[in-house]
């Protein structure tokens, strides 16, 4: 199956190919901290531009609650959210979810490196409201 008529699909196709690399590596078993330094180092390896632990307030109504951090945004416009888990849980996708929401990105990325194979999955922001 072709996924060439996705959007982004080949920046999300350059960020699965890092963390296959990483996960190839160094398999599962670490923390996630671990695996989100050495996917810095790839990235940075491969001239992919990111910010690492990304600032995004958390408001209600209208009053700052707090401060989450999306492991990486990747060229200004992907956001990748890294677990280092057995098994990925419904909480995790609303995580990566709500990032998007936050931010307003339009496309995301869960990535575990816990399981004995690499798992990904590509996210799309349904709030997302394109920039005018």
């Amino acid at each position: 199956m072709s996924y060439e008529h996705l959007k982004l699909s080949d920046l999300t196709g350059k960020v699965i190919a890092c963390a296959m690399e990483v996960h190839r590596e160094m398999g599962n078993g670490f923390q996630e901290k671990i695996y989100q330094k050495a996917l810095e180092t790839e990235f940075t390896m491969r001239s992919i531009q990111h910010i690492r632990e990304f600032h995004i307030p958390v408001y209600y109504k209208g009053l700052l609650m707090g401060n989450r951090y999306v492991d990486f945004l990747v060229e200004q416009i992907l956001s990748v959210e890294l677990k280092a888990v057995m098994e990925l849980q419904p909480a995790h996708f609303a995580q990566a979810i709500n990032y998007l929401e936050a931010y307003n990105i339009e496309i995301g990325m869960l990535i575990n490196f816990g399981a004995p194979s690499l798992q990904f999955h590509r996210l799309t922001n349904k709030k997302f409201k394109p920039n005018k």
